[in-house]
């Protein structure tokens, strides 16, 4: 009903379509609840899913932003607190208070008179004397990581409730969220949440909070520039946090403890460079300091501490911190260092930010990343409500309506993928391993046979699952053992164990399938040298890391090269000058955070797809001395099983422009095409098709699964439908196109559908 209310074919949607805040600008003639466009943002906008989820909250709610105001503890303490009142801090990853609590203590009571002590094993009677010694001598005490002993509260609260503290004391607790806190200990607090400030300037502003004019003015101009460069840098670390997994791989938790300890090392190195002369800093022991203790101590991704490294360079350098003598260059568009340590001066720059979100460009991140982030946050909280639906599902006990509600969809999907294929049925032998193969052959075989022997364990677990919600068999300890993971929508264990792959159940089925279907056609050309006239889609392997090592191995079989000798060599031009022999071309890849044109990196343009197809190339494992000599023009890009960046392949080296740190800030990095997902799209007559990593432009009438694309659209295929009547009648049945659009033989030239359609030039019709 909302469907036909909405009127799609209605011109004004395709100006919706291509506004960019679209949640701000839906037609006014629709009427359209706060929830209804949700679900119209959902279906054809998702790359603008988390703004309107913000959007409708604060409708809901009532309230004008679901961000609070930066916290501060001094302002907090003045006015809120009092000695019988406990203060409960709730903290999350990467925020951590002690540092900020700890020079708060120092400047209202004195650094003597501030205790504090990390809650664990053999802490709490530690824990109730200095409770009792702090709260008659009026000083401040602090409890820290209480989500580590919560059986112990209780005998907390019955402490406190015996106090009868001096009118100074104050206790400060910290813990994360924890769902065996007791109610009382919470009902008898201030609570306050504690969270790393969301923006540049709210970061900025919280640094500067903490530290005080004697801090920041004392020791000269350089000083006071290489401080506020460190407060840039350390919001530049945790701001980019908002972009996982393309900013950073994962959640580090920079905190404060961080902060404190580079204004240490900056302070030390000031007072060391104003004893010498010259006075120059030695950024040297800030990169190596910065890099490998402090915050590159929590770093543990190569491709992130590459990241940082480029940021501590871009930063920390004579030319950005120029002292006296001033700066040769800003440290951003519109941000010079003053030539002064007035703490007001460096201060009134953070307060003169903008409020509004930061551009990407100040992380050195691509125009379009706001696309992809709102995608994957989005994603996560969607999938965060499903969790949540099926809380109330008692896994441990068998009840036959929810678990056939809950897992009939999932057999279904098992069904429909099976139908064009008979791997279930297919009945193989393990590859004999008798030196007659070569090292790829024998990978194919084992591959093949892996494939397949999964599918299998697969269809006797869901077919023993299918009689169970039937009533016509018994449960047994295993079914329920991996019926227990595929009530929450999660791939069971032991399924994982044959194949790691996606952590949702469906996506794990669609590509177990397609792997397997694929590594069916592969068998076929791994006679001889077939393999290296084909061209391979590393998407298509279960295990593309183990091909390339058995690459490696066969290439050193035939050059007589020791394998530790041996580098991965790239190109796109169609010739391998090294290694002609056992080179091969491979394709299945996608680009993240910038864009391929004219054979080399270029940036991506606010409105470029946040996923760009990646062309085929030739590999070769090649001798190191002669590969190093053709890395000068490229950079070296991972390459991904998944676009979670969660697990690296290899890597490529792709060719870019000198400047290298620009392609490692923005992002860069391949992953393999997630082949298990379904396709879908939105024709319209005045949109451009846009096809990204999930293809998630919805339009349900006219849904493409991955056999369909392949043998309709994708121009890699063979197959050719431009004459064949029944073809045509297929599409119209199963795409339920209207006559406007159906694929009659008027219309079934393509240069007419791609002149109609509009579609992209990557994707058209060929």
């Amino acid at each position: 009903q909302i469907f036909s209310n909405l009127r799609f074919d209605d011109s004004s949607w395709s100006k919706w379509n291509s506004t960019n805040e679209c949640e701000l600008h839906f037609p006014q003639d629709k009427q359209l609840t706060s929830f209804q466009q949700l679900l119209v943002i959902q279906a054809f906008r998702p790359d603008r899913l988390e703004s309107a989820m913000r959007l409708f909250a604060c409708d809901v709610l009532g309230i004008p932003d679901i961000s609070p105001e930066t916290l501060n503890l001094k302002n907090l303490y003045s006015k809120e607190t009092i000695s019988t009142e406990p203060i409960l801090i709730i903290i999350s990853p990467g925020a951590d208070p002690s540092s900020e609590l700890r020079d708060l203590a120092v400047q209202i009571t004195g650094k003597d008179r501030y205790s504090e002590i990390a809650m664990g094993q053999g802490q709490m009677q530690i824990a109730l004397d200095l409770l009792k010694k702090c709260s008659s001598q009026g000083t401040w005490l602090c409890l820290k990581n209480l989500h580590l002993v919560t059986s112990w509260l209780t005998t907390l609260e019955k402490e406190l409730n015996a106090l009868k503290p001096h009118k100074d004391f104050r206790l400060w607790l910290t813990s994360e969220v924890h769902p065996k806190f007791p109610t009382i200990l919470l009902q008898s607090s201030i609570k306050i949440t504690y969270e790393a400030p969301p923006g540049i300037k709210k970061n900025l502003l919280r640094t500067f909070e903490i530290w005080t004019q004697d801090e920041f003015g004392k020791g000269g101009v350089t000083r006071s520039q290489t401080l506020f460069v460190l407060a840039w840098f350390h919001a530049i670390m945790q701001e980019r946090r908002k972009y996982i997994p393309q900013g950073w791989t994962k959640f580090y938790e920079f905190s404060q403890a961080d902060l404190r300890t580079g204004y240490e090392i900056i302070h030390r190195l000031c007072e060391r460079a104003d004893r010498q002369s010259g006075g120059e800093i030695q950024w040297d022991y800030i990169y190596g300091l910065f890099d490998q203790a402090v915050y590159g101590g929590r770093v543990d991704n190569p491709v992130d501490t590459d990241v940082l490294q480029s940021y501590l360079m871009q930063y920390f350098n004579s030319s950005i911190i120029g002292g006296s003598r001033g700066s040769k260059h800003k440290l951003t568009s519109n941000i010079n260092l003053p030539n002064s340590s007035n703490f007001n001066e460096y201060k009134k720059i953070c307060e003169d930010l903008h409020d509004d979100q930061d551009p990407p460009s100040l992380f050195g991140l691509p125009a379009n990343i706001e696309r992809s982030a709102q995608r994957m946050n989005s994603a996560q909280i969607i999938n965060s409500l499903k969790i949540l639906q099926r809380t109330d599902v008692e896994v441990d006990k068998f009840d036959k309506e929810k678990w056939s509600a809950l897992l009939t969809p999932l057999l279904n999907l098992w069904k429909k993928l099976n139908q064009d294929t008979d791997l279930i049925k297919l009945r193989v032998q393990p590859p004999i391993e008798d030196g007659s193969l070569s090292p790829i052959q024998s990978f194919l075989q084992l591959e093949r046979y892996n494939g397949i022997q999964l599918v299998q364990t697969i269809h006797e677990n869901l077919a023993s699952l299918s009689k169970v919600i039937r009533g016509i068999s018994l449960i047994t300890n295993e079914i329920q053992e991996y019926t227990k993971d595929l009530l929450q929508n999660e791939t069971p264990q032991t399924w994982q164990d044959r194949w790691e792959g996606p952590t949702d159940s469906m996506q794990y089925l669609r590509a177990v399938i397609s792997k397997g279907k694929a590594m069916q056609q592969i068998a076929t050309s791994i006679k001889d040298r077939d393999i290296f006239s084909q061209t391979i889609n590393l998407s298509d392997l279960f295990r593309p890391d183990t091909f390339l090592n058995a690459l490696r191995q066969q290439t050193a079989r035939e050059t007589k090269q020791p394998m530790d000798t041996l580098i991965l060599n790239t190109s796109w031009s169609g010739e391998v000058k090294h290694g002609k022999n056992v080179s091969i071309k491979i394709s299945g890849l996608q680009l993240e955070g910038c864009s391929f044109d004219n054979g080399r990196l270029s940036e991506s343009a606010p409105d470029s797809p946040s996923v760009t197809a990646f062309p085929s190339c030739y590999i070769a494992w090649i001798p190191r001395d002669v590969g190093q000599q053709e890395t000068r023009e490229t950079i070296s890009l991972p390459v991904y099983f998944s676009a979670t960046r969660d697990k690296i392949v290899t890597r490529l080296n792709v060719p870019c422009s000198s400047d290298k740190d620009k392609w490692l800030q923005c992002g860069a990095a391949l992953f393999l095409k997630n082949i298990g997902s379904q396709l879908l799209f939105v024709c319209t007559k005045s949109s451009t098709v846009d096809m990204d990593s999930n293809s998630l432009e919805v339009n349900k009438r006219y849904r493409f699964d991955k056999k369909d694309t392949t043998t309709s659209i994708d121009s890699n295929e063979s197959n050719d439908h431009d004459n064949n009547d029944d073809y045509l009648l297929l599409m119209d049945k199963r795409y339920r196109f209207d006559k406007r659009y159906r694929y009659d033989k008027k219309r079934s030239n393509f240069d007419g559908i791609n002149k109609r359609y509009r579609f992209d030039k990557r994707y058209r019709f060929d």
